[in-house]
């Protein structure tokens, strides 16, 4: 590897992937007109064409995590660097993680531990709750991660439909043209949906109230998906039962409203938050880098890119 390629972190970079770049590359934190690629770990900051206008050379950016909102890959594409993003990885790991949130909402396990751990056992049993039994689970977003939870949803012995950009024929579920379509016939929603433009508050109060007082919505794709506000009020207003969220519009802040509501499960976006499944994540980052300087062209490159990536020889 040329020790020459410099590469450009934005965000604070795992462990691994700090030691996997500078292993590889002359690493520096801050914007020059050496840059060839961008190691980027960080969710917050915007990489767009005003962004990238800071590094001439660039050449690939190489993203940590599956979703990739947060950098115009359009604009990028157009501009001839590639996007790469870790897809596969986490897949298993978020899946888990959504069947986990579904059960632990249904079944309100957070609180039945707290209620334990209260001593309010030894004045009288905990509430009965509510069951997956006899549900109907609609997924937003039947994507690589929609498939592996609607694998596992199917051990549960759970019907699945599900709502997309289109119908995938080689899936039995059930497919429906309209995401109120689907919130009309399931009481779980199920989110897997990535961000962007286009998913923005998709799921608003007409959606949520389509699923009627005993629907519950668990979210592990964006927060940006849900309209909040509308499902605050779905919440209070028993409009719906119940939410399990991993994701929120402005995270790391959580709505107070959200906080205070005892009968929701809130998660700090931890879907892919194992050591072995973010390391993973980590050392792909890195692979990408060093696939594409080693004239090999990008590993994963996102859907905007795949044009561009097909080509194996960096630029000089």
């Amino acid at each position: 590897m040329n020790k020459k390629v410099s590469i450009c972190t934005v965000g604070t970079a795992p462990p691994l992937v700090a030691q996997g770049l500078a292993a590889q590359f002359d690493v520096v934190g801050e914007a020059s007109l050496e840059v060839r690629g961008l190691a980027v770990c960080g969710g917050h900051t915007r990489i767009d064409a005003p962004f990238v206008e800071l590094f001439p050379r660039l050449e690939i950016v190489s993203s940590f995590g599956v979703g990739y909102d947060h950098i115009d890959a359009v604009s990028l594409a157009k501009r001839g660097i590639v996007v790469t993003h870790t897809p596969d990885v986490l897949t298993g790991e978020v899946a888990d993680l959504a069947l986990g949130l579904l059960i632990a909402t249904v079944r309100q396990l957070p609180q039945v531990d707290r209620y334990l751990r209260a001593g309010k056992w030894l004045e009288r049993p905990y509430p009965l709750t509510t069951t997956l039994r006899g549900r109907k689970v609609g997924i937003l977003g039947l994507g690589r991660i929609g498939k592996a939870i609607a694998r596992r949803l199917e051990a549960c012995d759970l019907e699945i439909e599900y709502h997309g950009r289109k119908p995938q024929p080689e899936v039995a579920y059930r497919y429906h043209p309209t995401l109120l379509g689907l919130a009309q016939s399931c009481d779980v929603l199920m989110v897997v949906a990535s961000g962007g433009a286009e998913t923005r508050h998709i799921v608003n109060q007409e959606v949520l109230e389509a699923l009627g007082p005993d629907g519950i919505v668990i979210n592990v794709g964006r927060g940006t998906v849900i309209d909040e506000q509308a499902l605050v009020a779905a919440l209070r207003d028993k409009k719906i039962l119940s939410a399990g969220l991993d994701v929120f519009e402005d995270e790391p802040r959580v709505p107070a409203e959200l906080i205070a509501m005892e009968h929701v499960v809130l998660l700090p976006h931890v879907g892919s938050a194992s050591v072995h499944t973010r390391n993973a994540m980590g050392q792909l980052v890195v692979d990408n880098l060093v696939s594409w300087f080693g004239g090999k062209g990008a590993m994963t490159p996102v859907p905007e890119c795949q044009a561009l990536a097909a080509s194996k020889a960096p630029k000089g």
